[in-house]
């Protein structure tokens, strides 16, 4: 097995809607959707955040375009007019998730 980024295989982009971020993910091969698919789990990305995502991360799939959608709600410390933390919004989330090291084959 070797570990690599997600970065390495997938790019992202991001965004923030009052309390939750969602997270584009989109693989560069169209054959690494299906190693996304096994590997990057809703808790997995709720495991990475951890400390910063207090409720839950739902995976959405979009298999036509192969691409994924997460959804990770109390991510934002209340949202941007409320928190308190330097960086509150969510458009640094998609760079952070591809830091994310993947075991591969």
């Amino acid at each position: 097995m070797t570990r690599v980024l997600l970065a390495d295989f997938a790019h992202a982009r991001s965004g923030d809607k009052g309390n939750s971020v969602n997270i584009g993910l989109f693989p560069y091969r169209d054959e690494d959707y299906y190693l996304i698919r096994e590997k990057i789990t809703a808790e997995r990305v709720k495991e990475h955040f951890a400390g910063l995502v207090e409720g839950e991360v739902v995976r959405y799939e979009a298999p036509n375009i192969k691409a994924f959608n997460f959804v990770l709600r109390g991510a934002l410390n209340g949202g941007a007019s409320r928190s308190l933390r330097s960086d509150n919004l969510g458009k640094c989330f998609g760079a952070n998730l591809l830091r994310m090291p993947v075991q591969i084959d």
